[in-house]
């Protein structure tokens, strides 16, 4: 049952907003009760601090495991941008309240999502730096900023990309990946 509500609680709050998302909303769509709800969680700000965490540690338990495979800097960074666009062709409604509704958790929960974010950053900077350092990636590139546009233009896509359109997660994955290493590559 609690999948079903976070399930439907993405649903309404991608249609809806967080803030116009009552609890009745979500128990009212599911036909059970408030103390359904109230059993998996202790307010409308712990489901979606859930679902913020859920999607954000999923990202780096997945980004690791790609810095841990073998392969060059280049190879890891085209994996890390491929998971991003995937993630949201696959999960659209679920980047999208990730990345919309994120001012809606309290100042704690948000400090523990953005350090979450920040160490997404700075792996991805670190890849950077690793590749300059072997003359993988130009030399004259800040690490920090580089980082920031790459995930800026990959996370952005949440808000425009429909994987049932006239493009593929795979087709955009690929223009992104050329469009940063012709960027970034010695």
């Amino acid at each position: 049952m609690k999948d079903d509500i976070i399930r439907m609680s993405i649903q309404l709050f991608e249609q809806k907003g967080f803030s116009s998302t009552s609890i009745q909303h979500i128990t009212q769509a599911l036909n059970v009760t408030k103390g359904t709800f109230y059993y998996y969680f202790s307010s409308k700000e712990a489901l979606l601090m859930d679902i913020h965490q859920y999607y954000i540690d999923d990202l780096l338990l997945r980004q690791q495991e790609i810095i841990k495979s073998e392969g060059s800097f280049t190879e890891q960074l085209t994996r890390i941008v491929e998971m991003l666009i995937f993630d949201i062709g696959r999960q659209g409604s679920y980047a999208r309240v990730y990345f919309r509704e994120m001012r809606h958790l309290s100042e704690d929960h948000a400090v523990i999502v953005k350090e979450k974010r920040r160490l997404f950053r700075i792996r991805v900077e670190e890849i950077i730096e690793q590749g300059q350092a072997i003359g993988e990636f130009k030399v004259g590139l800040v690490p920090k900023l580089t980082a920031f546009a790459i995930l800026g233009v990959t996370n952005w896509s949440y808000e425009w990309f429909d994987s049932d359109g006239d493009i593929t997660s795979k087709q955009l994955a690929t223009q992104y990946t050329a469009f940063i290493l012709q960027g970034i590559q010695s």
